[in-house]
């Protein structure tokens, strides 16, 4: 089935805002491909080649990072970083087949463990909702689970034939989505440990977003399109809102809006 344009109307509904004020500029240096930011949302983790930077932004007028978190090679750049709720640990991932788990409480933030994988990379990662696991998504197309309390591999998710590009965790843990330069979506069943669903779209996948309280997809591709489908009917509508590729989807946790970020 081919998707249909999204309704006009739908951009324009109460409580879909309108517009962004820019609060500050973090001068990282370089080419930054991942952030997150606390709960309390004073702290950023900018990632780009070789380190995470944190700044604080709760001080007016950040200007320099509090910190930097070697992470990597010099050259080699950080894909993502993950907070776990706590705010205590942070998970990084990047161009080299381990990845770094980060004490933040300590007096100077250090790497309390290590993951490492039989892949030369990992493109995304997601936490369960109990922040007891962690997934990678790596660069040969598997999706490994991590015990992080254990620190130990629990299984692989076999299924994309290139890398695993994207990915998000339904809203009850149950589910996950993974997106792959193979121009596939699938589904997983965590419980059961096997794939649900397969999607397939005509172009690479670069990012995806579930709606926490709804059974709506959103996957924005390489090719500047981004396709919202129902993952339980045929439903599905396409925007074209970026001019190169979609590199990230979030779903406000209300669910009503999309936010969608695309390569300049």
């Amino acid at each position: 089935m081919q998707p249909v344009p999204f309704p006009p109307d739908a951009l324009l509904g109460s409580g879909i805002p309108r517009h962004a004020r820019q609060l500050h500029t973090l001068a990282h240096g370089e080419v930054v491909c991942a952030v997150t930011i606390s709960n309390s949302t004073r702290h950023v983790y900018t990632g780009g080649k070789g380190c995470v930077k944190v700044w604080d932004v709760g001080q007016p007028g950040t200007k320099t990072a509090v910190a930097q978190l070697d992470c990597l090679n010099r050259d080699n750049y950080i894909r993502s970083c993950k907070l776990l709720p706590d705010g205590r640990s942070l998970i990084v991932g990047g161009e080299a087949s381990t990845l770094s788990i980060w004490d933040l409480a300590a007096p100077t933030p250090r790497i309390k463990a290590e993951l490492t994988s039989s892949a030369p990379a990992c493109y995304a990662l997601a936490i369960s909702p109990d922040a007891k696991v962690c997934f990678s998504c790596c660069s040969d197309g598997n999706i490994v689970v991590w015990d992080l309390q254990n620190q130990t591999m629990v299984r692989q998710f076999q299924g994309h034939t290139d890398g695993a590009s994207c990915i998000d965790i339904s809203n009850y843990g149950t589910k996950l989505w993974t997106g792959g330069l193979d121009n596939t979506v699938r589904c997983w069943d965590l419980r059961e440990g096997r794939q649900l669903q397969q999607h397939d779209f005509s172009s690479q996948i670069f990012s995806l977003g579930h709606c926490p309280t709804g059974e709506w997809l959103a996957v924005g591709m390489e090719s500047s399109n981004v396709e919202i489908l129902h993952v339980s009917k045929p439903d599905k509508y396409q925007l074209h809102l970026h001019e190169s590729c979609v590199l990230s989807l979030k779903f406000a946790a209300c669910g009503r809006c999309l936010r969608g970020l695309g390569a300049a």
